[in-house]
């Protein structure tokens, strides 16, 4: 019964807010229903709180629409159901409510509605913002629902049950608290239809609610969720890998049963998921008053061993245990007594391993089940690769894709784990991995629209947003640029694209400010990280004494070039051109301040003491390097070990200089990072080389783009995919095929190579046309299926 809930909840939800129509009344105008808060709660202090509402029925409704929402977050359900979760994250003045449809859980009679609402306070995750008052909305859409708006007459609870804890993770983590949960003080089933509720406190009404853009309005500024509600799914834990103070316990965790813990002992288990996860983490349980049971969550554990500051770092085979410590973030239980008891996370947990460490008292405890609730963006990969001569791509395929996934929730982020931010450097890969996997672009408009949302009055994008501590890197201002340009290549969409036109010129104005006359950046304030690599202090290319550096100059012109074609086209043609001017002046200065003949590469400042692959890289994808010179530039920054190397990071931006370097074909002769992190068992994608701090980086996913632009050679030649060029660099593979989306379909191709010939059959979507570049020949594709043999 409870995977087919979920199930439903999945499908029923990623409607909500997106096909369902909302009331035009409720569209910048105030709401009849009120903000409200629990009776004697915190107005921004940690806190959970309850909230019901008792409703009758006269018949079962063909539709029930509801609007809801919360600061920080909450879970609705219907007469025991869970019906949303939310809301996503946003920043106040564009604060998102779900839209549900009840009616299926509706039934003739007495129904109730109740949420669970909880705000962070003082432990609040740097990704969640806030208007730093606890409330919870919810709006009926039409007459017949007007009956549940809230107001004074729902029930409130304030849950002193709970308590936040922290553990010292010795490194930057700002992810948020994990749960305490007094068994005793807990109102256990509150969520369901026939609990008593008699002793709850009318709610307090805050104000009432209003969508964005109404008159002279104080509070949060309502807007319906642009993305769908995330992927639930039960998820079993297969391994019990150690056992101590009690044997091992057959079947747990694989299968529910009655596992029992004896009074008075203490008892750790460490259970293995055996590929990392991000899951809401349940324990089922009973009996065992006075029993404390502490729940450890960890990406993998760490050699014992510490750094000169005292710190563990290094973690070794992630699959080893034996000698290792246990270093995670925690949720804790204190057993009441009663029977079938379930705890669920808040909040979702990212975990391969977790520990339990529990404490009985006079009483035995039983454990019944423990199993995560996989949850994450619902996408799904419809992109097709296959070569059945290098077997291991699909290892770094599905470990990509897992990556990709565990990455992404309601924004796009860094890392699950340690921040769950959203960074426009990483967001950039993780789109273009979106784009040419799946057919759902709503993440990637989210988290555009969030950069020109967290444009501040210096020009520039903060480096991450949502997030409610400011932190500005002006290089990832400009990878912005590029997600915007990228996704308008290949998705289209000219009136979104126009809307981020002001984004895109504050940008480079901000840029441009501190441009000198001969072409050069002064010193661009902020954090101008480029890549976590050893050349590079905290990321920082080396600058002169007055500021210039060819790697700011080099991201400036990338911005300028991308700008300038879609002002040409959509925005203000003349200021394209004023662009395409700034860029021809800056791309002179370039060649004439930081090359050097004697080392075929560009320098990284003018006294040309420091070089880099990063410099050169961008040298080469801005045309500052062309034709032969960008060979000659790739093969020297390639062979020379003594410059600053790219982390794997910035391998998507070296992956992209080989194809226009021309040294395409050597691609898949470059996986080695990605088969040392198999080797050491990794299941997603590192941060960096060892040591690195998170497990889990979907900037490291890169290959999943590659195969499909690179490898196959699938890439857009014209806004919205309208054009396909296809340049395929096989390496040594003799035969490959694959498939990407399109907006129109699907491209597909199949590649065959033998002795006598190559050949290539290609199927394009409707209304698109195309080139093949293969084998220094042309030849022109149309809609529909086609072959090309070229001779040997």
């Amino acid at each position: 019964m409870a995977v087919f809930l979920y199930l439903i909840l999945g499908v029923y939800l990623s409607s909500s807010s997106q096909e369902i129509a909302i009331n035009a009344r409720l569209s910048g105008q105030r709401w009849p229903a009120h903000w409200i808060k629990a009776s004697d709660g915190s107005t921004n202090g940690y806190g959970v709180y309850h909230f019901r509402k008792v409703f009758d029925q006269d018949s079962k409704p063909s539709k029930f629409v509801v609007h809801v929402s919360a600061d920080n977050r909450y879970k609705l359900y219907i007469n025991g159901e869970l019906v949303s979760l939310g809301p996503a994250r946003a920043d106040v003045y564009n604060w998102p409510f779900e839209t549900v449809d009840i009616a299926p859980y509706i039934k003739k009679g007495k129904n109730v509605l109740a949420a669970v609402v909880w705000n962070y306070g003082e432990h609040l995750p740097v990704a969640q913002m806030s208007f730093y008052k606890t409330g919870f909305i919810l709006q009926g859409d039409g007459e017949l629902e007007q009956k549940v708006n809230t107001n004074t007459t729902w029930k409130s609870y304030v849950n002193s049950s709970y308590q936040p804890t922290t553990t010292d993770l010795q490194t930057y983590y700002v992810a948020g608290p994990g749960d305490q949960v007094n068994g005793e003080l807990y109102p256990w089933k509150w969520e369901s239809g026939n609990y008593d509720d008699s002793s709850w406190k009318n709610a307090v009404e805050i104000m009432v609610g209003a969508g964005k853009g109404a008159h002279d309005y104080p509070g949060w500024q309502l807007v319906p969720r642009q993305i769908p509600q995330m992927e639930l799914t039960n998820l079993r834990i297969p391994v019990l890998r150690k056992a101590e103070g009690i044997s091992k316990w057959a079947g747990f965790p694989q299968k529910k049963g009655n596992y029992t813990v004896p009074a008075s002992s203490k008892i750790t288990l460490l259970i293995d998921q055996t590929h990392l996860t991000t899951a809401y983490f349940n324990v089922l349980f009973s009996k065992g008053k006075g029993a404390r049971m502490k729940i450890k969550y960890a990406e993998s554990l760490f050699e014992d061993r510490k750094d000169d500051q005292g710190r563990f770092q290094h973690k070794g085979n992630r699959n080893e245990i034996e000698g290792k410590v246990f270093l995670g973030y925690y949720d804790e239980i204190l057993a009441d007594g009663g029977a079938n008891r379930l705890f669920t996370s808040l909040w979702w947990r990212t975990y391969r391993y977790v520990l339990f460490e529990i404490e009985t008292d006079q009483e035995p405890l039983i454990l019944h089940d423990a199993y995560g609730q996989f949850t994450a963006y619902p996408f799904e990969q419809v992109a097709h690769f296959h070569s059945s001569q290098q077997p291991e791509l699909q290892d770094i395929l599905s470990t990509g894709w897992r990556t990709a996934r565990l990455c992404a929730h309601e924004t796009y982020e860094d890392c699950p784990y340690y921040e769950q931010l959203q960074y426009f450097g990483d967001t950039r890969i993780q789109a273009m991995i979106s784009l040419y996997n799946t057919r759902d672009d709503r993440l990637i408009k989210n988290a555009i629209d969030n950069g020109r949302q967290s444009i501040v009055s210096d020009g520039i994008t903060m480096s991450r947003y949502p997030t409610n501590l400011h932190q500005f890197i002006p290089s990832f201002s400009i990878w912005w640029i590029a997600t915007v340009h990228d996704y308008w290549m290949y998705r289209g969409d000219d009136q979104f694209i126009t809307s981020q036109l002001s984004a895109i010129r504050s940008i480079l104005n901000f840029y441009e400010q501190h441009l000198a006359e001969d072409g050069s950046l002064s010193k661009i304030p902020y954090w101008f990280f480029t890549d976590w690599t050893s050349g590079f202090e905290l990321g920082i290319p080396p600058r002169a004494e007055d500021g210039q550096s060819a790697i700011q100059d080099l991201h400036f012109l990338y911005g300028l070039q991308l700008a300038a074609e879609i002002e040409r086209e959509l925005g203000e043609p003349a200021l394209g051109s004023r662009y395409e001017a700034l860029a021809a002046r800056i791309s002179a200065n370039l060649k004439d301040k930081y090359w050097n003949e004697k080392r075929n590469l560009f320098a990284d400042t003018p006294s040309a003491e420091r070089f880099s692959q990063h410099t050169n890289i961008l040298a080469i994808l801005t045309g500052v390097a062309d034709g032969e010179k960008a060979g000659v530039v790739l093969k020297t920054l390639l062979a020379d070990k003594s410059i600053t190397q790219a982390s794997i990071y910035f391998r998507y931006y070296l992956h992209m200089a080989l194809v226009k370097g021309g040294l395409g074909d050597n691609y898949l002769d470059m996986m080695d990072l990605w088969h040392t992190q198999l080797s050491l068992g990794l299941t997603t994608w590192a941060e960096q080389p060892e040591p690195s701090r998170s497990d889990c980086h979907a900037w490291g996913s890169s290959p999943n783009i590659e195969v499909f632009r690179t490898v196959l050679g699938i890439k857009s030649d014209a806004p919205g995919f309208k054009k396909i060029r296809i340049q395929p660099h096989l390496g040594n593979l003799r035969e490959v095929k694959g498939s990407i989306p399109h907006p129109l379909g699907d491209v597909v191709v199949d590649y065959r190579v033998n002795d006598i010939e190559s050949v290539a059959i290609i199927d394009l979507p409707v209304k698109t046309t195309g080139i093949l570049q293969w084998r220094g020949e042309e030849f022109i594709l149309k809609p529909g299926l086609q072959q090309i043999s070229i001779a040997h």
